[in-house]
């Protein structure tokens, strides 16, 4: 059973960056693409970003597009999401989920605690 931690949110300026982590635990990270999800109060969980298999492509919500860069480090079986220019509407618990090898592919239902982004003045 793969566990996963995400971690690095936290409470930052408009305009600010975070840098979000994604540790997946328990299994090997070859066969999935990992994708970084959101969910704010009231809204059902949305797809940010995504990162195939192979790390050779990658896929973007158009609200995040130019902001938000996401990688992979399979050494360390680690996600990131780089976040610049973070925007109040960016506010969310971040979610990292796995699918297989596209981004497209099937959605897994795994998923850790997520970790809380707030974008306030």
């Amino acid at each position: 059973q793969l566990h996963i931690v995400e971690s690095g949110g936290g409470l930052v300026q408009p305009g600010g960056s975070l840098r979000l982590s994604c540790a997946i635990s328990g299994g090997t990270l070859d066969y999935y693409a990992i994708g970084w999800f959101r969910q704010a109060p009231g809204k059902e969980r949305e797809g940010v970003a995504c990162v195939s298999s192979s790390g050779g492509s990658t896929d973007y919500a158009d609200s995040v597009k130019g902001r938000f860069t996401i990688s992979r480090d399979d050494a360390k079986n680690t996600v990131y999401l780089q976040m610049n220019s973070l925007k109040p509407e960016d506010a969310a618990v971040y979610f990292c989920g796995l699918r297989d090898y596209v981004c497209s592919g099937y959605l897994h239902d795994y998923w850790g605690r997520g970790t809380q982004v707030t974008v306030s003045s």
